[in-house]
C-alpha cells in the first residue's frame, strides 16, 4: 500500500534546497524529486540504499570508462550522470521521510570520493592504453587532487567562518546579557532565507526576526557607523551583522549576478566541485574531448576557488572591525562614567 506522501510540490519545498548549483537545479532536481516522490510512495527503500545504488553505477561508469573507445565513453557519461541522480535523491529521501542519519551523511561523501577517484583512474588509464600518451595519467592526478582540494579547503572555510560566527554570536550575548542589546542576525542568512531580497539597496525588505524588548542603547555592530547615545530609542529589528560587506563593496555587479542567481535557487559559486565532476565526467567523455574538458573544467573551478579564497580574506577583515566595535562600545560607558 502506498505511502501517504505529499504533492509534487510539496515535496519539491521540502526536498529542494533553496539554493544548489546550477547543474543540480537544471539537470538534476527535474527528474529526481518526481523520482523521489515515487520512490517513498511505492517503496521502502532507504537514503542509504540510494547511496549504495549512486555507488554502484558509479563503479559502473568507470568500468565502460576503461573501455576507452567513445562509444563506451558515453555510456559511460550517461552512467555517471544517473549515478549523480542517486547521490541527489538519497539525501532528498531522507529530508521527505526524516530517515536520514550522521552515519548516512559519512557513506554519502565518503562514497563521492571513491567514485571521482575510481573513474578518474579508469577514465584516464583507459585513454592511457589507447593512445600510450602520458599527459593521461597526469590528468588522473590532477582530477583525483583538484576534487580534494575543492572539498578540503571547503571544509576548511566552512571550519573559519562557522569560527568567526561563533565569536561574534558570543560577544552579542555577553552585550545583551549587560545591556539587552537587540537579537543578532547574519546578512548571509536573511539572503537565504529571502533569496527575492536586495539587502543591499534595501534591507527593509527582509523580514526581521522577532522583535525583543527595547531597552537601554544599542550599539551598532557596524565599525563605520557612530555609536548610539544613550538617549537614542533602543532599536526592535535584530543587529545585523555583515561578513561580506567589503566584497559587496569592491564587486557590486557580482551582488547583482548573485541575486539574479538566487532568485533561480542557483548558488553564486558556479563551478564548484559538482561542475567540476560533470566537466570531467560527462561532458569530456560525451563528446570524445577529455583533454579539453578536464584542463578547461580545472582551471575554471581553480578560478572560482581562488575567488572564494579572496571573498575570505575580505570577510575576515569585516569580521576584524566587528570584533573592535564591540571593543569600542566597552569603552563607551567607562569613559561616561569617568566624565560624570
Amino acid at each position: 500500500m502506498p505511502r501517504d506522501i505529499p504533492p509534487l510540490a510539496e515535496v519539491r519545498r521540502i526536498t529542494e534546497k533553496k539554493r544548489d548549483a546550477w547543474w543540480t537545479v537544471m539537470l538534476v532536481d527535474p527528474v529526481a524529486t518526481p523520482l523521489v516522490r515515487w520512490t517513498a510512495r511505492h517503496t521502502r527503500a532507504t537514503p542509504n540504499q540510494l547511496t549504495w545504488g549512486a555507488f554502484l553505477v558509479g563503479l559502473g561508469s568507470a568500468a565502460c570508462f576503461a573501455q576507452g573507445d567513445w562509444r563506451w565513453l558515453l555510456l559511460g557519461a550517461v552512467l555517471y550522470h544517473v549515478s549523480f541522480i542517486f547521490d541527489c535523491m538519497d539525501g532528498k529521501l531522507a529530508r521527505l521521510t526524516g530517515t536520514g542519519s550522521v552515519f548516512g551523511a559519512w557513506l554519502d561523501f565518503v562514497f563521492d570520493r571513491i567514485r571521482v577517484l575510481v573513474c578518474s583512474v579508469a577514465l584516464m588509464g583507459g585513454q592511457y592504453a589507447r593512445t600510450d600518451e602520458v599527459l593521461y595519467l597526469w590528468l588522473a592526478l590532477a582530477v583525483a587532487s583538484l576534487d580534494s582540494l575543492r572539498y578540503i579547503d571547503s571544509l576548511e572555510i566552512f571550519k573559519i567562518r562557522h569560527g568567526m560566527r561563533k565569536q561574534i554570536k558570543a560577544r552579542m550575548r555577553a552585550a545583551r546579557k549587560a545591556e539587552n542589546q537587540a537579537e543578532l542576525a547574519f546578512m548571509e542568512d536573511l539572503l537565504r532565507e529571502n533569496p527575492e531580497a536586495d539587502l543591499e539597496t534595501d534591507r527593509d525588505t527582509v523580514a526581521p526576526l522577532e522583535p525583543v524588548a527595547p531597552l537601554e542603547p544599542v550599539v551598532p555592530l557596524d565599525a563605520t557607523a557612530a555609536p548610539v547615545s544613550a538617549a537614542a530609542p533602543a532599536a526592535r529589528r535584530p543587529a545585523v551583522v555583515d561578513l561580506h560587506q567589503e566584497f559587496r563593496r569592491r564587486f557590486p555587479w557580482w551582488v547583482r549576478c548573485r541575486n539574479f542567481l538566487q532568485r533561480h535557487r542557483i548558488r553564486a559559486h558556479l563551478i564548484s566541485g559538482i561542475e567540476f565532476q560533470m566537466g570531467v565526467f560527462i561532458i569530456g567523455p560525451a563528446v570524445d574531448a577529455v583533454v579539453a574538458a578536464t584542463v578547461v573544467s580545472g582551471a575554471l573551478l581553480l578560478v572560482f576557488e581562488l575567488a572564494i579564497i579572496y571573498k575570505l580574506l575580505l570577510s575576515t577583515r569585516d569580521f576584524t572591525r566587528t570584533i573592535d566595535s564591540f571593543e569600542t562600545a566597552d569603552r563607551i560607558p567607562a569613559t561616561t562614567s569617568a566624565n560624570s
